[in-house]
């Protein structure tokens, strides 16, 4: 098995490129996974593992066949290399190169009557980790990311989303080609905004359905106000007129699981 102890490894150095830019990630078509929930849900989902480095201190040989794949690559690290890769202040002594996935609209599979999440240009990787987290566990048919400010496997991302990047069926676009995708599926599409708006409640979302949110600062753009099926609001009872997005987000996916009785 190969072995790799100085972080000034050419290789090891083009692993901390990857972590740091996402112009490294989108020219390779890899990125890096760290700890082994998120690995584990990487394979189920799909994506596909090239390289496992491990600090043999943590992580044992045996422990390393639940991915026995003969298309993957094992290096033991050491720990000097570990920590000038590791993102997270916990030790788990597992990384993973893995190749990037499209997130192309063309590529989603729908049900008859499908619930979405639509985030239009979050900033903040931790909010878009909190809300893909909340579609997970609310088993949602598909995270929609319009005019997307920062690439999906940015490791922030990945850490704040606990491997649910990988259990959520995601795809980007911009608010045009969106809007235009969910008009082509008849799909009921809900903005929530200021203007407008009919409190969430009060809306039926047990037919094909999205779940539209901007973010705390600017809101949704003209486009989702113009064309959305309703706007709605959060009612809001106290000094200010915006939460967290992930928060509302979350409110609204709840409130449509409930009117569907959690089926």
């Amino acid at each position: 098995m190969k072995q790799i102890t100085s972080a000034q490894n050419p290789y090891i150095k083009s692993l901390v490129l990857l972590q740091e830019k996402s112009k490294e990630r989108k020219k390779t078509g890899t990125f890096l996974i760290e700890g082994v929930r998120e690995i584990e849900l990487a394979q189920k989902g799909g994506y596909e593992i090239e390289t496992i480095l491990f600090l043999p201190e943590i992580i044992s040989e045996k422990q390393l066949h639940q991915f026995s794949n003969t298309s993957i690559q094992f290096i033991e690290i050491s720990k000097e290399v570990y920590q000038k890769l590791a993102y997270r202040d916990t030790t788990e002594g597992i990384l993973a190169v893995t190749r990037s996935k499209s997130f192309a609209l063309s590529a989603l599979q729908l049900p008859e009557n499908p619930l979405i999440l639509i985030a239009e240009a979050p900033e903040k990787p931790g909010n878009i980790g909190a809300m893909l987290r909340t579609a997970d566990a609310a088993n949602l048919d598909a995270v929609l990311i319009a005019n997307p400010k920062t690439d999906m496997f940015n490791p922030n991302i990945v850490r704040s989303s606990v491997g649910c990047l990988f259990t959520n069926q995601i795809a980007t676009g911009t608010t045009e080609e969106i809007i235009a995708f969910l008009k082509e599926k008849r799909i009921n599409f809900y903005a929530a905004t200021l203007q407008n708006s009919t409190s969430y409640h009060l809306i039926d979302y047990t037919q094909p359905t999205a779940l539209v949110v901007g973010t705390e600062a600017t809101g949704l753009s003209q486009e989702w106000r113009d064309h959305a099926t309703q706007n709605i609001i959060i009612p809001m009872q106290g000094e200010i007129d915006s939460m967290n997005v992930s928060v509302a987000a979350a409110i609204l996916i709840f409130e449509a699981k409930r009117q569907r009785n959690f089926k």
